[in-house]
């Protein structure tokens, strides 16, 4: 049976899983493993936003240093939720707010997306995975095809100077080429933050 577990924490950091949707099938994927992040993120129904709000209430939330939007996929497929609930945590809770994404925002919504974070996102954490267009689509297998890479590298260049901490990261995968990556990232100005595989 699979559970509906909207919070959970890692040390002292709490993350929201709002939808087990993604528009990449990376072969990475934490999902993918036994393991997981060591709890059953599959959900039963994606929660409202009065919902992922209502599963706050009773934490302790003076114990967590920024509130992440980040399960087992895209958060942003949610992009009106995110709105809604981000808006929310910054009125009652007045959080730091983090969002882990794939970078496909405007593929999926259209353009203009890192406007709507502006205020309420404090940090973005975009997954490149790749140095370019063809390792991308190996690894990541993404649904809109060819032209993903470059969208990627488009909505990271749209949230600089919207969204304050932007860091772009990359799974350390056969085949992917961090020095070049974090040399993408430093044209871009941004940070590069290379992740472990499971």
């Amino acid at each position: 049976m699979r559970d509906f577990i909207i919070t959970y924490s890692i040390e002292d950091r709490l993350y929201l899983n709002i939808t087990n949707r993604c528009t990449n099938n990376c072969a990475f994927c934490i999902r993918k493993t036994e393991h997981g992040v060591g709890y059953n993120l599959w959900l039963q129904k994606e929660p409202s936003a009065e919902e992922v709000m209502a599963s706050l209430r009773g934490l302790e939330m003076d114990a967590y240093s920024e509130i992440i939007f980040c399960g087992y996929g895209e958060p942003l497929l949610r992009m009106d939720l995110v709105i809604e609930v981000a808006g929310g945590i910054k009125r009652e809770y007045g959080k730091i707010i983090r969002i882990n994404t794939n970078g496909h925002a405007d593929l999926i919504h259209g353009p203009g997306n890192a406007q709507k974070l502006k205020g309420l996102v404090d940090r973005i954490n975009i997954s490149l995975n790749a140095q370019d267009s063809v390792k991308y689509r190996e690894i990541c297998r993404p649904a809109f095809g060819a032209g993903t890479y470059q969208a990627v590298l488009n909505f990271s260049k749209s949230c600089d100077g919207i969204i304050p901490d932007v860091v772009l990261s990359v799974v350390d995968w056969p085949g992917v080429d961090t020095v070049k990556c974090r040399e993408i990232a430093q044209g871009l100005g941004m940070e590069l933050r290379v992740r472990k595989s499971s």
